[in-house]
């Protein structure tokens, strides 16, 4: 499974905002630069944040954007969901039926019908605090 560039994206962002920790409104032209994104890719995802209730924003000076709700309650999967990014590997809609032509299913179809719900359920139980916190390193001795 590959995640596109959209929720990639989103979760930089999303992260980035995170780490500023809602001190005050942060501006798109702030986690453009700091992220190296484009800030008009990330205003067209910052319209599905809102909507999502994700994000708050301001206008005026001072204005930008700040978490909804805080960090450790936000998931990297409600992220990538809000800006409409499937979060499965196998390439059929699943239910009944399958990706073959046919509508029968391939040979792997349960694995990576399982392979998208292990994904899922990892990113539901990690926070932005927890991207941001650094939590997700792996030690030295884990490493190896």
């Amino acid at each position: 499974m590959q995640l596109s560039t959209k929720g990639r994206y989103a979760v930089m962002a999303m992260t980035d905002l995170a780490g500023r920790g809602g001190e005050r409104a942060v501006s798109l032209a702030e986690i453009a630069e700091r992220q190296q994104l484009s800030q008009a890719y990330l205003e067209q995802l910052f319209a599905r944040l809102r909507r999502r209730g994700l994000v708050t924003a301001s206008r005026g000076p001072g204005g930008g954007y700040r978490l909804a709700r805080p960090a450790a309650e936000t998931s990297v999967a409600d992220v990538v969901l809000a800006v409409d990014e499937p979060l499965r590997a196998i390439r059929c809609g699943g239910g009944a039926a399958g990706c073959m032509k046919d509508g029968a299913r391939c040979l792997t179809h349960d694995l990576w019908e399982e392979t998208g719900r292990q994904i899922r359920g990892y990113l539901a139980s990690v926070s932005l605090a927890d991207v941001v916190s650094g939590r997700l390193k792996r030690t030295p001795a884990e490493a190896a």
